[in-house]
């Protein structure tokens, strides 16, 4: 049988999220879990496949990953959860056995920004606009892959007022690496006037002879939120995660950071 499982996880307890050798990743810590419950024998095996590999610090409280396995159904998570550090999943759903999570509906990331250092709300909205739309990010994520496709559609970009702190909402059907963190570095240059409109759009046709290129924001603050698919995902009793443990975690780094930024701009 095959299963999609969705788990949440604190990004900046491991050096990464895809499993490498010599390295203490979160997909390399649940493959360690799934194997000594005898969930799976090996990856291969299980056809183990995952829908998001974040980047080192990023956190999540919604992504997902598929295996097949001949475990039972309602004790897969109860297997799972009490050995495993910084990580719980929450939620399981049977799939078809071609079912890969990658090819997922939407995804929705969250970047947590302190508000004393954001400009105008209004000018980050207006600045946000450029970016809407099918576009070619070629110039806003970084690629290994000169066959990657670049082009894209970001379904919504929301800000969300909370205390202290903007979050910045991001939904699109799939993302670049570093997308969201340039997105939001280029959105926070314009609206400070530091980068104009007119070079993000010669940026985003491929026209720009000379890049803009303010560095990407840090990647702690950077939540993915949800992986949508076609099917629902059945959250088993005793088995649910407070969706705002991430995103509160967030907020305070964020604000730690700035204040470092603040003293060290003093």
């Amino acid at each position: 049988m095959r299963y999609a499982l969705k788990f949440a996880y604190d990004g900046t307890q491991f050096q990464g999220y895809a499993r490498q050798p010599d390295f203490y990743t979160t997909e390399g810590h649940i493959i360690w879990a799934m194997k000594k419950q005898k969930i799976i024998q090996s990856v291969e095996e299980s056809k183990f496949a995952s829908s998001s590999r974040t980047d080192k610090g990023v956190s999540a409280v919604g992504n997902v990953l598929a295996i097949n396995t001949d475990f039972r159904k309602d004790a897969i998570l109860k297997a799972l959860n009490p050995i495993l550090e910084g990580i719980i999943f929450y939620g399981i759903a049977e799939v078809p056995d071609d079912y890969n999570p990658r090819h997922a509906r939407q995804r929705t990331y969250r970047y947590i920004l302190l508000k004393s250092q954001c400009p105008e709300i209004d000018k980050l909205k207006s600045a946000s606009e450029l970016f809407l739309g099918e576009l070619d990010f070629k110039y806003f994520s970084k690629t290994d892959d000169r066959d990657e496709v670049t082009k894209l559609k970001l379904d919504s970009i929301e800000f969300i007022e909370e205390g202290q702190y903007i979050i910045v909402e991001i939904k699109a059907h799939r993302f670049l690496w570093q997308l969201v963190r340039r997105i939001v570095s280029f959105m926070l240059a314009v609206a400070n006037e530091e980068v104009s409109p007119e070079k993000v759009r010669e940026m985003l046709e491929g026209s720009a002879l000379i890049l803009a290129s303010p560095k990407p924001m840090p990647p702690e603050n950077i939540i993915l939120m949800n992986v949508k698919y076609k099917f629902e995902f059945e959250e088993l009793a005793g088995e649910g995660y407070s969706f705002e443990a991430l995103q509160n975690k967030a907020i305070l780094r964020a604000g730690v950071m700035g204040q470092i930024i603040e003293n060290l701009d003093s």
